[in-house]
């Protein structure tokens, strides 16, 4: 099964380099076992856009948007057998951010894909 992970947080600065060491470990081993399909980071919703619908009308508005308490940070879209695999996946990953970044706060969670 596919399933995505996103992590969402209030934290605004970037991750620490021992972090993104780490987190770099832990995607080669996943990319090594089949597992990880595709990841990233994002940039700061500052350099983003909103395509919106709103009574009836289509507008675009360039970031930065309404100050919004937690932003979607990165994502990884994986292969698991099962959802119980994927939050495991999950608790991993977030015990990275416990360890190398212990006053970050966050969550991530974890999607199935819909369909085959």
């Amino acid at each position: 099964m596919r399933f995505m992970s996103f992590v969402t947080s209030a934290h605004a600065g970037p991750p620490t380099p021992e972090l993104i060491e780490a987190m770099n470990k832990l995607a080669d081993r996943e990319i090594k076992a089949g597992r990880m399909v595709d990841m990233g980071g994002l940039t700061p919703v500052a350099m983003g856009a909103q395509v919106r619908i709103a009574d009836g009308k289509l507008s675009v508005i360039d970031g930065p948007f309404v100050e919004a308490k937690e932003v979607i940070g990165g994502y990884a879209i994986m292969e698991f057998r099962n959802k119980e695999e994927a939050v495991a996946s999950a608790v991993e990953f977030m015990q990275l951010h416990k360890d190398f970044m212990p006053e970050w706060e966050g969550t991530c969670e974890v999607r199935a894909f819909a369909g085959p």
